[in-house]
């Protein structure tokens, strides 16, 4: 059997860049999630890569249909946007296990569905200072950047990725994004073997 190896922290602690080279280490042989969201396709964004991008009919008939293993809303400045993970066939752990970067509330989701043995959480922290930095970087980069939209999203991070919170889902382990990159990804590739032996071969 396989196991979710599933990416976790606050908004721009490096978790994009972790995850692509996680997907890209041929011994790992993590296969991609791809999960979906009612927000809008940012620049640069492409469907079925970064996200299935849906709207709130197609969201309700997942729904409907009961599709639907975890999900969140979120009341931007913009509307409610939803992300969730559905039951499309993308995820078979008979075959092989499988890399998703997702919210500390979808963790424990994954863990009521799949089983929390078949779920291995990957904290990834920063600094706030380096994150804020990062976060402003990213948003001007955009043809239309919504600043206000990043401050509302760096203040639920504090809520939503709290201490107690951490705690309560069990998670003890933590990896350290504050400077080269390669560090923490050396750290975070030899937690994901031990963890995931016997489920995965390397």
């Amino acid at each position: 059997m396989g196991k979710i190896v599933l990416l976790m922290g606050k908004s721009t602690t490096g978790k994009d860049t972790i995850y692509k080279n996680l997907l890209k280490n041929e011994a790992l042989g993590l296969k991609k999630v791809v999960l979906y969201t009612t927000r809008p396709m940012r620049q640069g964004e492409e469907n079925g890569i970064q996200y299935f991008f849906s709207d709130e009919a197609g969201y309700q008939a997942l729904k409907n249909d009961r599709k639907i293993i975890e999900e969140r809303a979120y009341h931007t400045n913009y509307g409610e946007w939803r992300y969730y993970t559905v039951d499309d066939g993308q995820i078979d752990l008979n075959t092989g296990s499988y890399l998703m970067i997702n919210t500390l509330e979808a963790y424990m989701s994954l863990c009521s569905y799949f089983g929390r043995d078949r779920v291995v959480p990957v904290m990834i922290e920063s600094d706030d200072r380096i994150r804020m930095e990062r976060a402003m970087h990213r948003e001007a980069k955009q043809e239309h950047p919504k600043y206000d939209e990043l401050c509302r999203r760096y203040l639920a991070d504090e809520s939503d990725f709290s201490p107690e919170n951490i705690r309560k889902a069990g998670i003890t382990r933590t990896f350290s994004n504050n400077g080269e990159i390669g560090t923490c990804l050396e750290e975070v590739i030899s937690y994901i073997q031990e963890e995931c032996q016997p489920g995965m071969q390397f």
